[in-house]
């Protein structure tokens, strides 16, 4: 406190009250492996964040659901656990994953249950057979081995992949670094479908007054009808300012989706990395639900201007890095902080 005289003698006491910054002190984190399943279980201040699931019955491994700090679950139910309105589409849709459309000529993207028998040779599977590293603390870390594999069981690539979870109060954080080496040539050939993906819950889809066609893996069409949905209320916007529909096929260092899911606004935002191919990255965001980011999918996203090819010989390797921001609350996180959000990942 300061005492100070005014000029006609009286003290007046001035309470100076130090400005502190609150920033939200983050939550312990466990990570238990499961003893009976392929599965490994993430909590955050003892709730349930997420669980790394990577049975052989799943053609890749995935983080399946993700929940925000106050419990609500932000990815789609369907395939594992459909809930009342799930959208059926994209039964490859799972969690959040990272794989791609064309590598080798393989297709490990669009992979599932439901690609026909004599279909199969078509398509790649991602198959975990080490955990390298799961413990928990401010961090959690889980760390796998993995191998991206044709149907003869040949192994086209060695996947190393290193998460860090953490989050507080409103926010979860994953931050994500896999290195593909290459086990023979290896070629990923420019295509739409990539890398980074994550289905997200009914409520963060776009609502939209035009007719929607889906086609599966079966080539069954599923048509919603227009202006017929009324529990989709999200949105897109992307670091370079752009929204809604127009965020897909646009670059941007971070793009978030966000939306009201109960009384809360919620928000998932994708962060690239300076160190990634082709930064920043193009974003695969639809608004029925698929949010991506795809560094390799320009010739589609440009309407073939310009394409880009990654190729690595054998024993040569690369990495990708992302950081994945959940916030829920009053308000959705502000593109100032994920500026710096962006800014702090990029020096990892």
């Amino acid at each position: 406190m300061i005492a100070r005289l005014t000029k006609l003698g009286f003290a007046i006491a001035i309470i100076t009250v130090p400005i502190v910054a609150m920033a939200q002190k983050n939550e312990p984190v466990k990570v238990v492996r499961s003893a009976t399943e392929n599965k490994v279980d993430i909590s955050i201040g003892g709730k349930l964040f997420t669980s790394f699931l990577y049975p052989d019955s799943l053609e890749k491994p995935v983080l399946y659901p993700l929940y925000s700090a106050n419990g609500t679950v932000v990815t789609r139910g369907f395939p594992l656990n459909p809930k009342p309105g799930d959208p059926t589409d994209h039964p490859h849709h799972i969690g959040l994953w990272f794989n791609f459309e064309n590598l080798n000529g393989l297709d490990f993207w669009n992979n599932s249950y439901a690609i026909p028998a004599n279909k199969k040779s078509l398509y790649g599977w991602i198959r975990t057979d080490k955990i390298i590293e799961a413990s928990g603390g401010k961090t959690g870390v889980l760390a796998y081995h993995a191998n991206w594999k044709n149907q003869q069981k040949d192994v086209i690539l060695e996947e190393t992949t290193r998460f860090e979870f953490s989050g507080n109060k409103n926010q979860r954080i994953i931050d994500r670094v896999t290195t593909l080496k290459a086990n023979v040539d290896a070629i990923f050939k420019d295509a739409k479908d990539g890398m980074l993906g994550l289905r997200l819950a009914h409520e963060l889809q776009m609502p939209t007054t035009e007719d929607q066609q889906f086609t599966d893996n079966k080539g069954n069409v599923t048509i919603v009808k227009g202006g017929t949905d009324h529990v989709a209320n999200g949105n897109y916007v992307t670091s370079a300012g752009k929204t809604g529909n127009d965020a897909w096929s646009s670059r941007g260092v971070w793009c978030k989706v966000y939306g009201k899911m109960g009384a809360d606004s919620v928000s998932i935002a994708i962060i690239d990395h300076p160190k990634n191919p082709n930064y920043p990255t193009f974003w695969h965001a639809r608004g029925y639900g698929l949010f991506a980011a795809n560094p390799l999918g320009e010739k589609i996203f440009t309407n073939g201007k310009s394409e880009k090819n990654l190729s690595l010989r054998k024993g040569e390797s690369v990495t990708f890095r992302y950081r994945i921001v959940i916030s829920n609350g009053e308000n959705t996180i502000s593109g100032a902080e994920l500026n710096k959000d962006a800014k702090d990942f990029g020096l990892k």
